[in-house]
């Protein structure tokens, strides 16, 4: 048995969670008109109200004393300070040093990353205002208003989400166009539509050697090329995200508009780095580097703040209670502002690449899950489709709402109706409807007995279903900064008081190497078939198909 599960702190939640049963939300909320107040926390602009959770002061109480046991503000300490917490890689974990405006030094190896860290800042100012003041052109001469944007994972994802999230910031006279999939129909589509003489591809890729990346690089610069561009014209019209210069000024970037990687952010969360490039050149500097101020604000209210006033703190226990305690296998996100509707996809690569693991510390296997699946949709959509199951279903889905309290271009009807259904549906989930409820709702509807009291039973919504309400005044640079913040950190709680490595991901990288196996022999027939049964059938029918 591993020693979490048979630490004292363990087994006082177990007996607590057993002593729910029978308890209701609805009761407490009648019982305790100060539960709303209690439970409502505030910092960096953003509102949470957890008070809709199946926790009593008892259980929180008890969670933070898990905290306490696991050593999570030691541990949170040790990332701030460079320490190598990546010990399978044996690398510091310092995304945190891209936003830190304290003017302290930030040590690695007993060196300050941080002139290196401004010094990338001022590279990406500078080249955001030379390519919004058409300084930098293309080889015709012409400004670069048709911005590519191309990786995979973190360094796709971070970018293309908040860009679409701040979507009022935009910046006039560019387009950003961003592709992952290396599905050729994507990369085809978007470069259909452009004038070769008017693009920018920006290129993210660490080794400038992944694979996805890479191939739609080549078909860009293939399709360039085949436009008119010759290839001393790639300077101008391609630059990349990478610590492989060799590679890249081999491909005809040059050397000036390679910008740089550290082994010390991962790629979930190197948004913050010049992987955030792409989210510039769509604000401009100013409103990104608020992005930057943003998460650097949540990041001193995580390092300061008592751990009972400390929002990731909190939402990582509720997570944990749900995940470790009640049984919930999922955890869903529900954005009522549409510009944040891919929030859910970004938090889904954070919170499961991060802690989808099976070994503590250093090679002790767990006996206890280590996470949920992430999903969600905007609201109200979801409202009309799965909902359903949150609300009757047997399954528990703990559920976080969020919603800008302002938006811009908006008629306040359609955000009043908007928020109305965000509290309505977590005062729904929350309070459920009981049979006597639904009997006297169909009392004027001329029903028989019979069919009332079965209609009552459908109608009937048990409650108690958890969430969390996050507020915030609006969307703005800053608060999605400190948005994406929280639940970086969130993240990283948990994986400490669950003892996994956070920052690795070897899952994926077996991934990775299967399917480039896999590609050498799809694309070499002579290469035998020697792979298991049913992968050397799917090749071979793929050969065939060729």
């Amino acid at each position: 048995m591993n020693s979490l599960t048979q630490s004292q702190s363990w087994k006082t939640l177990q007996s607590l969670a057993a002593q729910l049963d029978g308890q209701h939300m609805r009761d407490w909320f009648k019982d305790d008109p100060e539960r709303a107040d209690r439970f409502t926390l505030e910092a960096c602009g953003i509102s949470l109200d957890y008070s809709k959770n199946l926790i009593t002061q008892d259980i929180l109480d008890g969670l933070l004393s898990l905290a306490k046991q696991q050593q999570v503000a030691e541990k949170r300490d040790a990332m701030f300070c460079g320490d190598i917490i990546n010990h399978t890689e044996e690398r510091a974990v310092l995304h945190t040093a891209l936003r830190n405006f304290s003017d302290k030094a930030v040590m690695v190896d007993g060196v300050d990353v941080m002139p290196e860290v401004m010094a990338t800042q001022d590279k990406i100012r500078d080249f955001v205002e030379r390519i919004h003041s058409g300084q930098h052109t293309g080889y015709t001469g012409k400004p670069l208003t048709e911005i590519v944007c191309i990786g995979i994972g973190g360094s796709f994802l971070g970018p293309k989400i908040m860009s679409e999230a701040l979507k009022p910031y935009w910046h006039e006279g560019v387009n950003v166009h961003f592709v992952a999939n290396v599905d050729g129909c994507h990369i085809h589509d978007v470069l259909a539509e452009l004038d070769h003489e008017q693009t920018l591809v920006v290129m993210s890729s660490k080794s400038f050697t992944t694979q996805e990346t890479l191939q739609n690089t080549l078909t860009a610069k293939d399709w360039f090329l085949q436009s008119g561009g010759k290839q001393q014209d790639i300077a101008k019209h391609f630059i990349c995200v990478s610590s492989n210069i060799k590679a890249a000024t081999e491909f005809g970037i040059a050397e000036e508009n390679i910008f740089p990687m550290w082994d010390w952010v991962g790629g979930r969360y190197s948004l913050w780095s010049a992987i955030g490039l792409p989210i510039a050149l769509r604000l401009g500097y100013a409103h990104y580097r608020e992005l930057l101020e943003g998460a650097y604000n949540m990041d001193c209210h995580f390092q300061s703040a008592p751990l009972e006033q400390n929002l990731p703190m909190i939402m990582a226990l509720l997570g944990v209670w749900y995940t470790n305690f009640l049984g919930a296998q999922s955890h869903v996100l529900l954005p009522y502002y549409h510009y944040l509707r891919g929030f859910p996809a970004y938090v889904q690569q954070l919170d499961m690449e991060s802690n989808g693991k099976c070994i503590a510390g250093d090679k002790e296997h767990v006996d206890y899950a280590t996470g949920p699946v992430i999903w969600g949709s905007e609201g109200t959509n979801g409202q009309h489709s799965f909902h359903q199951l949150i609300h009757q279903g047997k399954v528990l889905i703990p559920a976080d709402f969020m919603l800008p309290l302002r938006v811009p271009n908006q008629n306040d009807t359609h955000h009043a109706m908007l928020a109305s259904n965000c509290f309505g549906q977590t005062q729904a989930l929350m309070q459920g409807k009981t049979y006597d409820e639904a009997y006297a709702e169909l009392d004027s509807k001329g029903l028989s007995d019979e069919k009332r009291e079965s209609l009552a039973h459908h109608k009937t919504m048990p409650g108690n279903k958890p969430s969390n309400t996050l507020l915030f005044q609006q969307l703005d640079p800053n608060t999605l900064g400190a948005l994406v913040a929280l639940y970086e950190h969130k993240v990283f709680v948990q994986g400490a008081i669950w003892g996994v490595n956070s920052f690795d991901q070897w899952g994926v990288e077996l991934g990775k190497v299967l399917g480039n196996q896999v590609l050498d022999k799809i694309q070499n027939p002579q290469q035998p078939l020697d792979l298991d049964a049913s992968t050397n059938a799917l090749i071979q029918r793929f050969r065939q198909a060729l």
